[in-house]
């Protein structure tokens, strides 16, 4: 039982340093923590690409991404795109536009956005 309870107390030591140094790198390129996010307000938001999937919306394509930052995530929306260069899994990205509260979570349509350069990976 005690293995159980040391691999898992690594586990969360893990999530919670690299929760940390993605706030950091957030903060470091100007980003708002998205655990902050409010509902009709303009801001910048840094962090990881966790997804990017085409969901139509009302039969126009929609390319939707996770944007995390270690503090919470924003979900963001291109309307009228199937895909954007570069926009991928694992991308760092910077977006900016109005953030709208839907159903408790924030997002942000059509934001302006900048690719980033990936973050290098931590040493374990």
């Amino acid at each position: 039982m005690g293995g159980l309870r040391e691999a898992v107390s690594r586990f969360s030591s893990r999530e919670e340093m690299h929760c940390a140094a993605e706030q950091a790198e957030s903060a470091r390129e100007g980003g708002s923590p998205c655990a902050s996010l409010g509902d009709r307000h303009r801001v910048l938001v840094a962090g990881a690409l966790r997804s990017v999937t085409l969901r139509p919306r009302a039969g126009t394509p929609a390319l939707e991404a996770e944007v995390f930052d270690g503090s919470g995530s924003l979900s963001v929306v291109w309307l009228g795109r199937r895909e954007i260069a570069g926009v991928e899994a694992g991308r760092r990205i910077k977006v900016e536009g109005l953030v709208s509260v839907v159903d408790g979570h924030a997002v942000m349509y059509n934001p302006r956005y900048e690719l980033l350069p990936s973050a290098p990976a931590p040493r374990s």
